[in-house]
């Protein structure tokens, strides 16, 4: 990593992936540098011009454009991993109920590659923005499936660093990182695709978290993902703070969907995500936690889309521990009454 410091910082300022510090809270933040970039994009461009390869299409703009007219809603889409029939269940059950949406890529739960998972989606009706992270792949398969990406006319990629791969999790495997976010950012933006990336506005150090995001505004990113902040208030600080510095970036704010204790206990246990405690507890008391979830999401979703320079929301999280289709039903009918349907 070159630009940081990543989303996995702990209170203490330790990394995520150990008992030691994280190198870039004892620095100066580093600031972006064009030299610094994965050049691999300027080539794929080249290497698709005149052969009606990449070319621009209605759908990539569809979200960020709709996001000029009105609040849109990003829905997590979280399927049994290389299952297309659940594919194509948790598209059924989300239909109609979000603009897009946001295909994971986590550290135990590998799934079809992402330039195979879009087409798929789109051809069951539902725009996609797929995250790429630098964990698994090396510059060469992060060029290919950017490329593909761009061939295939996707919506958009949201490019992160990627969390560790904690003890225990695939022994064996390696972990990549040949790049970071910023590298990754610049180099998807260069082949002409939509941009996203990530900030956590309370992982420490929050004081260079604005400055961090000027930065990835700079290497080609069009629009910011917010993980979980514990306040409105909060959330409503970080954005000034970055304004201040000279992000314009449009900001989709991440709403935390739970309704039982796991799906809780999977948000809070994550370095730099925040949650509202009381609210949580106020659910997990209440006899129908599910109704009960589904009304703090909503509730959520509304107070954060009142916070200025917030375009959209991400209805995100493991929403349910009885399995991706009863989590996708619960996230569509947090979506459909955000959108008002």
């Amino acid at each position: 990593m070159v630009y940081g410091p990543c989303g996995g910082v702990r209170p203490d300022l330790s990394c995520e992936m150990g008992a030691f510090a994280c190198p870039f809270t004892n620095r100066a933040p580093v600031a972006w540098s064009p030299e610094g970039a994965f050049t691999a994009g300027r080539k794929v461009a080249r290497a698709m011009d005149g052969g009606g390869l990449g070319q621009e299409t209605q759908s990539r703009q569809s979200f960020l454009d709709l996001a000029q007219r009105r609040p849109v809603v990003l829905t997590d889409f979280t399927v049994r991993p290389y299952d297309v029939s659940s594919i194509a269940e948790v598209c059924a059950a989300l239909e109609g109920s979000c603009d897009a949406v946001l295909i994971g890529e986590h550290n135990n739960r590998p799934d079809f590659p992402p330039a195979m998972l879009m087409p798929m989606i789109r051809e069951l009706g539902l725009a996609s923005w797929v995250t790429l992270t630098c964990r698994d792949r090396n510059r060469i398969v992060l060029e290919q499936e950017l490329a593909a990406l761009s061939v295939l006319g996707g919506e958009g990629v949201l490019c992160v660093t990627g969390d560790g791969r904690g003890v225990g999790v695939r022994p064996g495997v390696t972990s990549v990182f040949d790049l970071d976010s910023s590298r990754l950012s610049a180099s998807a933006a260069q082949i002409g695709l939509s941009v996203a990336v990530a900030e956590s506005p309370q992982a420490p150090p929050e004081h260079i978290r604005p400055y961090r995001l000027l930065q990835k505004q700079r290497a080609g990113a069009r629009v910011c993902f917010l993980n979980h902040v514990s306040t409105p208030e909060r959330l409503a600080r970080f954005i000034a703070d970055a304004r201040s510095e000279g992000v314009t970036l449009p900001f989709v704010a991440g709403v935390a969907v739970y309704t039982d204790a796991r799906s809780a206990a999977v948000l809070q246990a994550f370095p730099g995500l925040h949650l509202d405690a009381g609210a949580v507890s106020r659910v997990l008391s209440d006899g129908d936690p599910v109704r009960a979830g589904i009304d703090a999401a909503v509730a959520e979703a509304r107070q954060v889309l009142a916070v200025p320079g917030v375009v959209g929301v991400n209805i995100s999280g493991l929403a349910s521990a009885a399995g991706e289709l009863a989590a996708a039903r619960i996230k569509a009918t947090v979506g459909r009454a955000v959108l008002g349907l």
